[in-house]
């Protein structure tokens, strides 16, 4: 796997970068935090593109995203584990979890891909078209 750069949050006041930021929880930096979860989700989903990589960050970004941060934070509190670890299981869980019909429907993510792998690729492939336009 190519190493690519970690692109900054766009949203610091939403998202996953936010909610981690106000966990009490966290042992680092905020832009720590940002970046050790982007480079496990690209480890996790083989991302090997800046595609990619932008779709990591506009997933954090994202409502979904939070949603994500919510899991590392209930990991964190609720399983009282460290943050690394805490990242880690949230991935394992959301890459256990499969892309329903539902979700295929309404936003064109094919049905049975892992449920964190697809919501990248489909922040990747918005991201791309908006940077073609």
């Amino acid at each position: 796997m190519t190493t690519h750069s970690i692109p900054p949050s766009r949203n610091e006041d939403y998202g996953f970068f936010r909610t981690l930021t106000v966990c009490p929880e966290r042992d680092r930096r905020s832009a720590e935090v940002w970046a050790l979860a982007s480079r496990l989700i690209a480890e996790a989903i083989h991302a090997d593109s800046e595609d990619e990589m932008s779709g990591i960050r506009d997933f954090l970004d994202s409502r979904i995203g939070r949603h994500f941060a919510d899991d590392v934070v209930g990991n964190m509190t609720g399983g009282n584990i460290g943050l690394e670890a805490a990242i880690s299981s949230a991935i394992r869980r959301w890459q256990g979890w499969r892309i329903d019909r539902k979700t295929e429907r309404e936003h064109g993510i094919p049905a049975g891909l892992p449920y964190l792998t697809g919501w990248v690729q489909h922040f990747a492939v918005t991201a791309a078209m908006e940077d073609a336009n």
